[in-house]
């Protein structure tokens, strides 16, 4: 950080005095946590988490288009989508390595209700996409337990399952990487073993099919399904006070989850589509289990179906903290009362933030499970926007800023990079169903009023916020 002497020219500084009010909102804090902080293993395999977790959730994509399309998709959507994004993570995170994340990058780019309005877009796409992986769960443990299909078994599994890991995740960030990193190499091992063993019955004519005669193509399941496993890239930056060497870790660490998230979809897909043929319809999420019985036998869907489970345990956990270090970064912004800032006396974790995404997650955990994607895909379309539109205006607003990692493109060359994922974010939202609109619509209002609510509440001093600033150093 620089010194007093070079404080850089664009940057919003604070006053410590609460009189202040919204109008000059301090930079995150980013204060120096007591615990230990995460290291480039653990991190590779949490933003892995956030993003991936395995190629469970893909299969609706066959479903969807038919094997050619879907594999097209997964070839081809991460160099428009999932490389820029990371790209844009990594500069900024780098730049910026406070637990605001995007909330700080849309703060300095465009004031404090931009900033304000991404943290609510944010947060709720986060917790909202949360709420899927109990479900996701739930749909892999009722192939092996029936008795989870349905009613309140189902129910009281689904809220069991997230009070349990909402505690571990309660224990500390290292422990939830490290845990992710076990998570991730079990849950992987069956899908290595599957596609080893389909390799014998491929036949690439296969992969050619656009699907069934007289299956019409679903577009929206399609791109969605696309969009769900292969974004939330940025969600990892609100960790970034929380990283040991964060302009270092943060780009190596974002290459190397680039990969190991493109291999871990396209392998499985590769081997299943063209070593098995069965009706198109059958390719639902859960499927690959399915499959894992047919090119091997019992064992190793039940393995499948077990790595499903703990898939589904290390994307909870990887995202949770996400929106629950989120908090934390929006109270050093004073976004929210300082409160949110607050964290456990024993483990140093930010409690509030936990218990409060804890109980939403529950709440939407029992929304339709196509409804729950699409949600969170167009909250974090409309914060994907604001981000995209933050990084561009930095680079002109604040061009000596000291940026460790930079993406390596002048300002032209960067519009052409984020122009074609912004297109496919306003496809997305177009062909939205009418529940998804309301659904974010309510957010947005929410969001908005939220804003102006606590702003109201700094002029009344009705609650405690922090004032705090922070500068960033200048090349």
């Amino acid at each position: 950080m620089s010194g007093a002497e070079s404080k850089p020219e664009s940057m919003v500084v604070s006053s410590p005095n609460p009189e202040a009010g919204a109008e000059n909102l301090p930079i995150s804090a980013a204060k120096p946590s007591k615990s230990k902080k995460l290291t480039l293993i653990p991190l590779i395999f949490l933003i892995y988490f956030e993003v991936a977790g395995g190629p469970f959730g893909e299969e609706p994509a066959v479903q969807a288009a038919g094997p050619l399309l879907a594999i097209l998709g997964f070839l081809i959507f991460p160099f428009i989508w999932s490389i820029p994004e990371a790209l844009i993570t990594a500069e900024l995170s780098t730049a910026f390595p406070g637990n605001g994340g995007f909330v700080i990058w849309a703060d300095q780019a465009f004031g404090p209700f931009s900033g304000s309005l991404m943290g609510t877009w944010k947060f709720f796409s986060g917790v909202v996409n949360v709420a899927a992986f109990p479900v996701l769960c739930m749909d892999y443990l009722d192939k092996l337990f029936p008795v989870f299909s349905s009613g309140l078994p189902r129910k009281l599994a689904l809220i069991c399952f997230t009070l349990v890991f909402s505690f571990l995740n309660y224990t500390g960030l290292v422990i939830v990487g490290y845990t992710a990193v076990g998570l991730g190499v079990i849950s992987l091992l069956p899908f290595i073993i599957m596609s080893s063993i389909a390799i014998p019955k491929i036949r690439p004519h296969r992969w050619g099919s656009l699907g069934q005669k007289g299956v019409k193509r679903n577009w929206n399941l399609y791109f969605n399904t696309l969009f769900w496993n292969l974004n939330f890239w940025d969600s990892v930056s609100v960790l970034a006070g929380e990283v040991e060497k964060p302009q270092k870790t943060f780009p190596q660490a974002l290459f190397a989850a680039v990969i190991l998230t493109c291999v871990a979809y396209l392998i499985p897909l590769f081997a299943m589509t063209g070593s098995i043929d069965v009706d198109q319809k059958e390719w639902e999420s859960g499927f690959f289990a399915t499959a894992a019985a047919m090119v091997s036998g019992k064992w190793l869907q039940i393995w499948i179906e077990i790595g499903a489970v703990l898939s589904s345990i290390g994307l909870f956990e990887a995202q949770l903290s996400s929106c629950a270090y989120q908090l934390v970064g929006m109270a050093d912004l004073s976004y929210l009362p300082r409160i949110f800032a607050s964290r456990s006396k024993w483990f140093d974790t930010p409690w509030v933030g936990i218990v409060l995404s804890t109980v939403i997650t529950i709440g939407a955990s029992f929304l339709d499970f196509e409804d729950i994607v699409a949600s969170a895909n167009f909250l974090y379309s409309l914060g994907m926007l604001l981000e995209f539109a933050s990084f561009l205006w930095l680079r002109r607003k604040m061009p000596r800023l000291k940026r460790p990692y930079r993406v390596p493109m002048r300002l032209p060359g960067l519009i052409v990079m984020c122009l074609i994922p912004s297109a496919f974010l306003v496809f997305i939202m177009a062909i939205a169903t009418k529940i998804v609109f309301l659904v974010s619509g309510l957010m947005t209002v929410f969001g908005i009023v939220w804003y102006f609510l606590m702003k109201y509440c700094k002029k009344k001093k009705w609650f405690d916020f922090i004032y705090e600033a922070q500068d960033y150093e200048q090349e």
